[in-house]
């Protein structure tokens, strides 16, 4: 008994001290546990701590950035902001495997379902799947080979030097039918005798290579410089495309180089590859993070010569009479340009008077080269001769930044549109009686009372680099201080500064009595402070922007309702002569001694300009009313040179209604592509060959009081490119016909698929479809 009692008393005690031993290793594990717990805790706090203090950082830096000096536009257009400037692509990096750029704007997309053939002059439409073209008379698959000219058609039964685009299997590109069957697709239309065969040849973009001859220095800066922006303009349009970096710079990466190709030389393989490189890293914006291929060096092999039907494609650019780089009313703005393709050599030949000419020869020539998304190369109209001169050296392009800001980067987009267009004349309405964004190196209160934010301005580093842009693409700056009325806002801070009323009227109610919209303002005729503004305001511009023998002065819309409260014992008509007067003297003071100044000074038309004071010598009016208004032949009766923006055609912010509720607020109807390119003013006055002289040019308008930076784009194109050929070609129809020629709406349809090449986001002229399927809608 004892025994077992010991026995269970044994056993009694290992269990409690296994027992106990358990409970103290559950504790253990718990403080343990818990002991973590408190670290883990610790270690989170520090880490949320972190990432706060990183957010504040970044919130402050993202606040810091957003009070920068200028503002950045607001849109994501893809190339037109750095390409055009330094011959660089924007949007980001792009690496080889890219295939479409994120901020892009929407490119017809490839359209592997349908392939093209040119029949009857005329490409059409017809499905192809898993590489068979369905349903098509082969009978008249094939169109003869022919060159046209002027309105003559050409086929598109080959599309390459070395072999047909007609090969079973291969899908023809809608681009490439329509470049290759019909009309001449150029805009605008070339005036002299011109050639363009229909046969093409595919080439590299590293393939070509410049040859500027002329004596002058300056032209053959500019033209390079012209040439530079053409390249960048190509490439930008391949990776519109979808074009990956090797099908732009025609080479493949050296590890996927077919059998049988020749290797390059190690020296010649590493200049292809830092050129490659450099184009993959070209606009990238400091800090930006790096995506697969892109940053680094990559060696590349050129793709077989069985791709490509030229080893060369030399561009010849020859300038050797004028050396001038300013744009005059007497310029020279002709070209001849020849291109021929012989031993896989291409040649284009280009011969002008002056760098504008020849500028407008590159133009066309990019014209003739595009990128075919089955081919996946580009290709150029291999055989071309164009001889081609404008009817009018006035084609101008008016907008205003007053009503509405534009970014610098925006009014470089209307720019690069207007190269294309061959337009020439930027007026920049920059001030009226709403804002005064220019910011005067004499007198900055004018912005700083008139602008409507510290970084809604223009500075003279603005207005210099725009300038600077301009003239590589052939265009002149005409700058204007609208004055004496559509001076409000920023004139009024004379008194506070001792230098009297600079402005009258200024938001003076009833609006309707003292102005023709709201706010009101006129500048003071009596003040001479006024008039000294004006001169260094005239100064500051001529110096960025001139030389220039035209200049704008505005002069428009003068209410003497308002002169009348201040001086009621003055003949009004007899004061506002005296302004202008007194403007022009101001104007040729601001020139200097360096005998630049303006030869002519345009006005705006009114009920004023036909008095006898101002000189027909010295003044230009520019004609803004309707075209069966009798200013127009009055001023032709009194001898004024005219640049015509009837407001029935040409004037681009008509047919959106009303933006106030009370007045006619707006011009009506909407003024589509069609009426802008029908309008032909000197026809309808029936002008003689001597009165036609007087005729400068024209000028669409676009006044922005219903348009900001957002809708810039659509507003203005594809519509001022119809001006432009009017102006450029100004070609005859028939006097009374309604309509616009099928050609016409082919070529416009083309045109304005290359602005989207461009970066301009222009408006469609008609449904897509009826683009796919020529001449069935119109």
């Amino acid at each position: 008994m004892r025994c077992q009692f010991l026995i269970d008393c044994s056993r009694s005690s290992i269990a409690s001290t296994q027992s106990r031993n358990i409970r103290v290793t559950v504790l253990k594990n718990m403080f343990k546990k818990i002991a973590l717990t408190r670290s883990a805790l610790k270690k989170a706090i520090v880490v949320v701590s972190v990432c706060a203090l990183a957010s504040f950082l970044l919130l402050l830096y993202w606040n810091d950035s957003s009070e920068s000096t200028k503002p950045s536009s607001t849109m994501a257009m893809g190339i037109y902001n750095t390409h055009i400037v330094d011959g660089s692509l924007d949007g980001g990096p792009m690496s080889a495997g890219d295939s479409v750029r994120d901020s892009a704007i929407p490119i017809n997309p490839i359209e592997r379902l349908w392939t093209y053939r040119c029949v009857n002059n005329r490409c059409v439409r017809h499905h192809f799947v898993d590489g068979v073209e369905e349903d098509f008379d082969t009978n008249n698959a094939h169109q003869q080979q022919q060159q046209h000219g002027g309105q003559a058609p050409a086929g598109a039964g080959s599309a390459n030097a070395g072999s047909s685009s007609s090969s079973p299997g291969k899908r023809i590109p809608y681009l490439t039918c329509t470049m290759t069957c019909g009309p001449i697709n150029i805009w605008p239309q070339p005036t002299g005798a011109t050639t363009i065969g229909s046969k093409t040849s595919r080439f590299r973009l590293s393939d070509m290579h410049v040859k500027i001859v002329t004596k002058f220095e300056p032209v053959d800066k500019l033209l390079h410089d012209a040439y530079d922006v053409l390249r960048a303009e190509v490439r930008a349009a391949m990776v519109s495309h979808g074009a990956t970096l090797e099908e732009i710079e025609g080479a493949v990466p050296a590890a996927s180089v077919p059998a049988g190709v020749q290797q390059l030389p190690r020296a010649e393989e590493r200049s292809l590859a830092t050129e490659v490189n450099d184009a993959a890293t070209v606009g990238r914006s400091a800090g930006a993070p790096e995506t697969s291929g892109v940053g680094k060096i990559h060696f590349f092999k050129l793709v077989s010569d069985k791709r490509y039907d030229v080893d060369a494609f030399e561009v010849n650019v020859h300038v050797e009479k004028s050396g001038d780089t300013h744009l005059t009313l007497h310029t020279d703005e002709s070209y001849n340009m020849t291109v021929t393709h012989s031993a896989r050599v291409l040649i284009v030949k280009i011969t002008a008077n002056t760098f504008f000419g020849a500028k407008h020869g590159l133009t066309t020539l990019q014209q003739l080269i595009w990128f075919d998304d089955e081919e996946r190369t580009l290709k150029v109209l291999n055989k071309a001769s164009i001889e081609d001169v404008p009817k009018f050296n006035y084609r101008g392009l008016m907008l205003d930044t007053s009503r509405h800001y534009f970014t610098v980067d925006a009014i470089k987009r209307t720019l690069v549109g207007m190269s294309h267009s061959k337009l020439n004349r930027f007026h920049w309405h920059i001030t009226d009686s709403q804002s005064f964004p220019f910011v005067s190196r004499h007198y900055p209160q004018l912005a700083r009372y008139g602008a409507y934010s510290e970084r809604e301005v223009y500075t003279a580093d603005d207005v210099r680099e725009l300038t600077a842009f301009a003239k590589v693409r052939g265009i002149q700056i005409i700058p204007e201080i609208d004055a004496p009325a559509h001076a409000g806002n920023g004139w009024d801070w004379g008194p506070k500064h001792g230098l009297g009323e600079l402005s009258l009227c200024i938001n003076q109610q009833p609006w309707s009595n003292y102005c023709g919209e709201p706010p009101c303002g006129q500048l003071n005729p009596k003040n001479n402070n006024t008039y000294l503004i004006l001169q260094k305001l005239y100064e500051e511009l001529l110096e960025i922007v001139g030389p220039l023998d035209y200049f704008h002065i505005g002069g428009d819309e003068v209410n003497l309702e308002c002169w009348q409260q201040h001086f009621n014992d003055s003949d009004m008509r007899t004061l506002w002569c005296d302004f202008m007067l007194q403007a022009y003297h101001r104007l040729q003071l601001a020139s200097g001694q360096n005998a630049t100044a303006p030869r002519l000074v345009g006005v705006w038309s009114s009920g004023l300009t036909s008095a006898p004071c101002l000189s027909k010598n010295t003044f230009a009016v520019q004609v803004w009313g309707g075209s069966k208004w009798p200013e127009n032949f009055q001023l032709i009766n009194s001898g004024y040179s005219l640049v015509i923006s009837h407001v029935d055609a040409w004037y681009l912010d008509c047919g959106f209604g009303s933006w106030r509720s009370t007045g006619d607020g707006a011009c009506s109807p909407y003024r589509n592509w069609q009426t802008v390119y029908k309008h032909r003013p000197w026809e309808e006055m029936k002008l003689t060959t001597l009165q036609m002289r007087q005729i400068l040019g024209g000028e669409a308008c676009m006044w922005t009081e219903q348009v900001d930076e957002s809708i810039l784009d659509a507003r203005l194109w594809p519509r001022a490119s119809a001006l432009a050929e009017r102006l450029w070609t100004d070609p005859t129809e028939e006097r009374y016909s309604e309509s616009v020629p099928l050609e016409v709406y082919n070529r416009m349809s083309v045109f304005r698929n290359h602005l989207l090449e461009l970066g301009l986001r222009a408006e469609p002229i008609f449904p897509k479809y009826c683009a796919q399927n020529q001449d069935e809608c119109v």
